[in-house]
């Protein structure tokens, strides 16, 4: 067995191409609603949105650098290797906006932003992010991330379990804080065997 894999530039487009037809779907969705809320809205002009999105690429890219830079100076420091640096620090400060979205959605009865914000944040992440990387230059993967792969495939059987079934069809207390506890347990054994 091989010590990496590659996720190569036909693989990203592949993926890509299953990005593109979840968008599709998304716009089919949505053009079956009808959609009113958003015509309340004040218009930007065209000059300020085009400004918002070039400095919000402008900041990605400039606060991507300094997690990665400085992730890899955190993982020297304390002597642990990139992958639990990459398992932990900078997984948590990426999912802080999901977080504080899904929290606040959450929080005013909009469950199905909450869901969709989590569900989306992944579809993006898998197809898109890796699929663009991936045709930049081929992905080098270590079979070691297995493991993690195995306990987010469980954590998604979980959480489809628990929406799908019953008569709520809702994701109780319970069920959150077995999928809370899986992954504070896993991250504690991952810095654990680190030290």
């Amino acid at each position: 067995m091989p010590d990496t894999y590659s996720l190569s530039r036909i693989e990203g487009i592949v993926l890509l191409v299953l990005f593109g037809a979840f968008l599709f779907y998304v716009y089919k969705q949505i053009s079956l609603d009808t959609v009113t809320d958003f015509e309340k809205q004040a218009v930007l002009s065209p000059f300020k949105i085009w400004g918002f999105i070039l400095f919000g690429l402008a900041g990605l890219v400039i606060g991507g650098n300094m997690v990665v830079n400085n992730a890899i100076e955190i993982a020297n420091i304390l002597g642990v290797s990139e992958k639990v640096i990459g398992l932990t620090i900078i997984a948590a400060g990426t999912l802080l906006p999901e977080l504080a979205t899904s929290v606040v959605a959450a929080l005013k009865k909009n469950t199905d932003i909450a869901v969709g914000n989590i569900i989306g944040s992944n579809i993006f992440n898998i197809f898109l992010i890796l699929g663009i990387s991936s045709l930049v230059k081929p992905i080098q993967y270590n079979p070691s991330f297995n493991s993690e792969m195995y306990l987010l495939a469980g954590g998604t059987i979980i959480l489809f379990v628990g929406m799908f079934t019953g008569e709520k069809k809702k994701l109780d207390r319970w069920e959150a804080a077995l999928l809370l506890i899986i992954f504070l347990g896993y991250t504690g054994y991952l810095v654990a065997g680190e030290l």
